[in-house]
């Protein structure tokens, strides 16, 4: 394999009953930055059926090209499909970085595709950058259940390949004047029913009434400290009255306090409000790993050493259940 023939950036676009996924439109704006230390394209890869307006939007989000893989077999996903579409056009373009969320699907795509591909994928990344002199991709994930991070290098085969959960990076600023129907390539293809061993019956969509934790600007998250599930009360009504959500730290997931899709960590979701209040929390590095971009960090811990106080733009050392209620009292006080 020679590397120099490899060039380009490109996002993995994922998208959903046609919608495209947030984290598809954050790695655009990294990839952005990526592809502008590398000067060449970024390119945004985009399968599905009648997702034409998706094309569009996806270069106001960034996308220097869209390659638009339409076809009655990628209307729902399937591994074998989008596998082989991805890593044909991969033999056909080379591109050099190939990016793709952690999603539930991109966690089953991309480790599909990097075998075949026969190149290295690192999984889970919270930070990436390039070495320019060389046009390493420098990959940066917890390693070792999250006590220590990593930076790991894919320097002998191509395409570079990394998954990213969403909330790690953020959108650029929606740019219309980039739009441009030349922008879009419509791709031709080479699949048939024979090549998806799976067929899609019937879609079954159960309805869960649970806040996206990853967009809210306000999160009180509990901890194993918060004691009980009954007392996970107090928090949400210091969320309510602040505009808030409701959020957990992954022993409290794990004492099923609260539901799983409220986790923040490493094993959960990365966030990035505007305020995050850490209650009865350690502050473990695979937590801290969730919620350290936040703007603006207030911890609550009767232990003034935990982790989290170091990281906190204000630490509080108390007993959670005597300082939340009084904060709720104040913040009420001052709302009338």
């Amino acid at each position: 394999m020679n590397k120099a023939d490899y060039k380009g950036v490109w996002v993995f676009a994922e998208q959903r009953d046609g919608e495209l996924q947030k984290v598809s439109l954050e790695l655009l704006g990294k990839g952005k930055e990526m592809a502008e230390k590398l000067s060449v394209e970024l390119t945004a890869v985009l399968l599905g059926h009648n997702t034409e307006k998706l094309s569009k939007e996806l270069l106001a989000h960034g996308a220097d090209k869209v390659l638009a893989a339409d076809n009655e077999l990628l209307a729902h996903f399937s591994t074998d499909g989008y596998a082989k579409v991805i890593c044909d056009l991969v033999n056909e373009r080379k591109p050099e970085i190939l990016f793709i969320g952690a999603t539930f699907i991109g966690r089953d795509l991309g480790p599909r595709i990097a075998a075949r591909l026969s190149t290295g994928l690192t999984a889970d990344c919270t930070s990436l950058d390039i070495d320019a002199e060389n046009r390493d991709l420098l990959a940066t994930r917890p390693a070792f259940g999250g006590n220590l991070i990593a930076t790991i290098v894919c320097s002998d085969h191509r395409p570079q390949m990394a998954t990213v959960r969403p909330g790690v990076f953020e959108k650029l600023p929606v740019n219309d004047a980039n739009v441009s129907d030349d922008k879009i390539e419509k791709v031709a293809l080479n699949l048939t029913s024979a090549d998806i061993r799976t067929k899609v019956v019937e879609v079954v969509k159960a309805a869960k009434t649970i806040a996206d934790i990853g967009e809210a600007k306000v999160l009180v998250a509990g901890g194993r400290g918060v004691g009980s599930k009954e007392n996970f009360a107090r928090l949400e009504e210091l969320a309510e009255v602040l505009g808030g959500t409701v959020a957990a730290s992954r022993a409290a997931i794990e004492k099923e306090w609260v539901d799983k899709d409220l986790q923040v960590g490493q094993t959960g979701k990365t966030v990035r409000p505007t305020l995050y209040i850490a209650c009865g929390i350690s502050g473990a590095i695979q937590h801290l790993a969730g919620m350290q971009d936040s703007d603006y960090i207030i911890a609550i811990n009767k232990d003034a050493e935990a982790p989290i106080m170091k990281v906190a733009d204000l630490a509080i050392v108390g007993d959670l259940n005597k300082v939340v209620p009084e904060l709720i009292a104040q913040i009420k006080a001052s709302n009338n």
